[in-house]
């Protein structure tokens, strides 16, 4: 499958509904379905390869625990199926995060990747649950896959995962594409972490605070402002991340060869940039490949074999060294 190398992105953030529906909750779920069809509405113009909406898109916040079970029991893959009808329709990816339960009936928080087809393509269950979701009966996901989508490979995280190393170093070996975060926390720095150490773009929906993109060294590249809860950006995924270590002649005879179809975007006081092919015939790959740019994996990779090879033991009191 030839990949998509520039794709358009929207992502959503309203707040968490307010509401305090009644029984029966039928009414409800046809509510949540008929708002999440008016979001997505207003980014059909632009076609859309991939939406991404915010955890527990379609929760009433006001309903108590046993009525708000009460309506997912209701509620069951409804909106689910909604939104695969709205991925078939419109050609488009489209991640939906809720409470679900899995094949053996145990409630999860999940994000679930539904593909152009409205089929599902990758399931993710939040691996690090908070306090409140455990004792609600919520079990936690040991898993974090990448999924292969026609623009890259794609992982996925849930709010208060952001805070945890393990898990991203877990997604930062598998080199993905994108990172997709559906949450009701922003996580600040740690979107620009994340971003970064997975050298990948990162998609944010987060409920009631913003919407955002960031590039694979961790800039924000596109965010929502306080008038409308939804962003929708080009975001183009032919780049390659580089140090400027031993790369500075190189990068100026890239440029010099390439001109406008090359773009190396530095942010400064980071020492890496990211080298994005603008040109039809050649990848980013290939360049790099053509004036032997290392990347920033292999100048890492590199500097840890060094470091290694010339380690020795500190003297129990560094005072000896002058001795």
């Amino acid at each position: 499958m030839k990949q998509r190398r520039r794709i358009v992105v929207s992502s959503f953030c309203p707040p968490e509904s307010q509401e305090r529906p009644s029984r029966p909750f039928q009414g409800a779920v046809k509510t949540q379905i008929r708002a999440w069809e008016e979001r997505f509405a207003s980014v059909w113009p632009d076609e859309p390869d991939l939406l991404v909406v915010p955890e527990c898109c379609d929760r009433y916040k006001a309903l108590a625990p046993e009525l708000l079970l009460e309506y997912y029991q209701e509620r069951g893959q409804q909106v689910l199926e909604a939104f695969a009808a709205q991925a078939r329709q419109h050609h488009c990816y489209i991640v939906y995060s809720a409470w679900l339960k899995d094949s053996a009936g145990t409630p999860r928080n999940a994000s679930v990747l539904l593909d152009r087809q409205g089929k599902i393509s990758g399931v993710y269950c939040k691996n690090h649950l908070m306090a409140g979701e455990s004792a609600r009966g919520i079990r936690c996901g040991d898993r974090a896959e990448l999924f292969e989508t026609d623009f890259g490979k794609v992982g996925m995280c849930i709010c208060f995962d952001l805070n945890f190393r393990e898990l991203l170093e877990r997604y930062a070996v598998q080199e993905p594409n994108l990172m997709l975060f559906s949450s009701m926390y922003h996580g600040g720095l740690m979107q620009s972490y994340w971003a970064y150490r997975c050298n990948s773009y990162f998609v944010g929906a987060v409920a009631g605070v913003s919407a955002s993109v960031l590039n694979p060294l961790g800039t924000e590249v596109a965010v929502s402002s306080n008038y409308f809860p939804s962003l929708t950006t080009s975001i183009n995924l032919d780049y390659q991340l580089v140090h400027l270590d031993y790369n500075w002649e190189k990068l100026n005879a890239l440029k010099q060869a390439y001109g406008r179809q090359v773009q190396i975007y530095d942010p400064g006081r980071l020492g890496s940039v990211l080298i994005s092919s603008e040109s039809e015939s050649v990848d980013s790959r290939q360049m790099v490949a053509e004036f032997e740019i290392e990347s920033w994996r292999d100048y890492y990779q590199r500097s840890l074999l060094g470091h290694q090879a010339d380690h020795c033991p500190l003297p129990k009191n560094i005072l000896e060294l002058s001795k």
